[in-house]
């Protein structure tokens, strides 16, 4: 059985936050990096049979924010990475853990339908995957929406609730895998 092993080397695992609330124009719409996690991909033959991924959650790392009243500074980033590992309890439950189900061709995509661990809960979540032929290599993308509340995540929040980080976040992964690594 063939397998791939994909990790930050590869590619770029992403968090994308959004803001809410009645004074969600002074919040910042991030983009926070993962920067160590590790996805294997079974094979049977030339269809995936099993996705694995498990991600640690102290890894973040705050690469920008759109909007918001001011640019954010560096100590900002830092408060931002302190602030989402409180919130998603990374000292307690320091990894978030998905386990493929059932993989399903979509036309040129895939749906890879499974479980998630996070913060102590497991729900069902499904991501939806791209793998295009460069000739040498694949180039893998794919993503996800992953609801706080579906955690018993309490979204972070400011100015008495006014503004709150939106209850969906969406993940994005860009990898490539060599053709001679699997």
């Amino acid at each position: 059985m063939t397998q791939w092993a994909l990790a930050p080397d590869s590619g770029e695992l992403l968090l994308h936050t959004g803001v809410t609330g009645s004074a969600s124009r002074m919040g910042h719409r991030l983009t926070i990096a993962v920067t160590s996690w590790q996805a294997v991909v079974e094979w049977d033959g030339d269809q995936p049979s099993a996705v694995e991924v498990t991600v640690d959650l102290d890894s973040l790392d705050v690469l920008r924010g759109e909007g918001g009243m001011t640019p954010l500074s560096g100590a900002e980033k830092a408060l931002i990475r302190s602030n989402a590992s409180k919130t998603l309890q990374a000292k307690r439950f320091p990894q978030a853990h998905f386990v493929s189900q059932e993989i399903d061709r979509d036309q040129d995509a895939l749906r890879v339908s499974g479980t998630l661990d996070l913060n102590g809960r497991t729900a069902a979540q499904a991501v939806q995957v791209r793998a295009e032929d460069l000739g040498d290599c694949w180039r893998i993308s794919g993503e996800a929406r992953v609801r706080h509340t579906d955690f018993g995540i309490k979204q972070y929040s400011m100015l008495m609730g006014a503004m709150k980080v939106a209850d969906e976040v969406r993940v994005t992964l860009a990898a490539t895998v060599e053709k001679d690594d699997h």
